[in-house]
């Protein structure tokens, strides 16, 4: 994997930009028609709560990636953590705009995360439960407890690279399961393009993650 070049963070952004002005458009489409407040999330919509969420599970990625960098010489997992510490900080930004955008808060008055994935297009409890005890600081699915950051805090070299690499496999296959949740239930569709490129990218990452672990001679955790 070679190192990101300037020609491929301005293609980022490029995407990044059109992708938030895309949702500037869905607010101002909004305001033009009788029926406008149908077509801006509410704020217990799972557009809303996506976004919300989405934003705090990339906070932790963003975080773990920093430390690892500082925790590592190995020139391959730290291009890997630069590269999903950018990636995931401009998606998070986006998801805030957007909240911006909308006029939503960006903390739920829920009590718990992951609510609007417990409900069904129309608002109603789906059942669903989201399969996700939040507890030691994971507050959703794979996302790292107060003493997963702290051990990757303490480990160095070799050790900080497994430690980061099975966070953030777990990080990520939870990422996956919420971003399918958006892609099924969220109702702006450049909201819902967003979350299935998440889906596709962070499967990717997986794979290439599990590869790095072999050549470490550790595994994925169950």
């Amino acid at each position: 994997m070679t190192g990101p070049t300037r020609t491929h963070w301005a293609a980022i952004t490029a995407v990044v930009l059109a992708l938030l002005f895309a949702g500037a458009a869905t607010v101002a489409s909004a305001g033009g028609g009788k029926d406008a407040k149908s077509l801006v999330p509410t704020a217990t919509s799972a557009d809303a709560g996506f976004a919300r969420d989405m934003a705090v599970h990339h906070q932790q990625a963003v975080e773990m990636s920093f430390i690892v960098r500082d925790r590592t010489q190995d020139d391959e997992v730290r291009r890997l953590a630069y590269d999903i510490a950018n990636t995931q900080a401009n998606q998070r930004g986006m998801m805030l705009g957007w909240l911006d955008l909308w006029g939503l808060p960006k903390v739920s008055a829920d009590s718990e995360p992951m609510v609007w994935m417990r409900k069904d297009e129309h608002g109603a409890h789906s059942g669903h439960s989201g399969g996700h005890q939040a507890m030691d600081g994971s507050l959703m699915p794979g996302m790292a407890t107060r003493a997963d950051l702290e051990r990757l805090g303490k480990a160095g070299g070799k050790q900080a690279e497994i430690e980061y690499l099975q966070l953030m496999i777990s990080h990520h296959n939870g990422g996956v399961t919420m971003a399918e949740g958006c892609v099924k239930l969220c109702a702006v569709a450049t909201e819902r393009s967003l979350a299935q490129g998440m889906v596709d990218a962070q499967r990717s990452e997986v794979d290439l993650m599990a590869d790095l672990l072999r050549k470490r001679g550790a595994e994925a955790r169950p």
